[in-house]
């Protein structure tokens, strides 16, 4: 983790319904610097309430949970406080979840056996509006998109993308920052900034996330180009 991350501490609510790894993740991540734990709920409907008194920058969601589970919370936390964002870190790496919860608008997917520096980086990330998805689950993406043609011809761009969309939107797709695709592409972060909202607007995507999915889904975007 950088300096500049360190010093902005982000504000995180941890949900998952079993208590031992809701309390472990609430030690392990309160003793890290730039993190400050503000609560802890036991299911996704206590999530909800407790990003309604908290206002956390980051929840870190459990997908299986009782009462309401952590798609049906990440929908309901991000239609009432969207400046909330939703990392999602589950035992769960199967296609339907991953899809469901990156639809749901969670912006981070991560399996339970990350690391907690890793955890961290996803948190500081979905603080500053990043996508951070796990490598298993980026694998899973690429190959729910299907396989690529051997030499498939030139065809139209999807949704009325220009060529400078696509070409941000597959820097987007291998984890560039603004600033990082304004440097690699010789423009202003201002006009990323434009690139992406039109982008946004076209596909219809609403997060990072999901336009990395979409990247894939729509061959703009090649598995372990970096």
């Amino acid at each position: 983790m950088s300096e500049s991350e360190e010093d902005a501490t982000v504000r995180v609510l941890v949900a998952d319904d079993q208590r031992v790894v809701r309390e472990g993740l609430v030690t392990s991540l309160g003793v890290l610097p730039g993190v400050e734990v503000v609560g802890a709920a036991a299911d996704g409907e206590q999530a909800v309430a407790l990003v309604g008194r908290h206002r956390p920058q980051v929840v870190l969601m459990d997908l299986r949970m009782p009462r309401l589970d952590g798609v049906e919370a990440t929908r309901r936390i991000l239609a009432a406080y969207p400046a909330t964002a939703v990392v999602v870190l589950t035992t769960y790496a199967d296609d339907e979840s991953i899809l469901a919860a990156l639809r749901a608008g969670a912006v981070g997917y991560l399996t339970k056996d990350a690391g907690r520096e890793q955890i961290a980086r996803a948190l500081h990330a979905a603080a500053g509006g990043q996508a951070i998805l796990d490598p298993a689950v980026q694998a899973r993406l690429v190959a729910a998109a299907g396989p690529a043609p051997d030499a498939a011809p030139a065809r139209p761009l999807p949704d009325g993308l220009t060529a400078r969309e696509a070409e941000v939107l597959s820097l987007i797709a291998t984890g560039r920052t603004n600033a990082q695709i304004a440097s690699a592409l010789v423009v202003s972060p201002s006009t990323v900034k434009t690139h992406i909202n039109n982008i946004f607007a076209k596909t219809g995507v609403t997060g990072r996330a999901q336009a990395v999915h979409y990247a894939y889904t729509h061959g703009l975007a090649e598995p372990g180009v970096p």
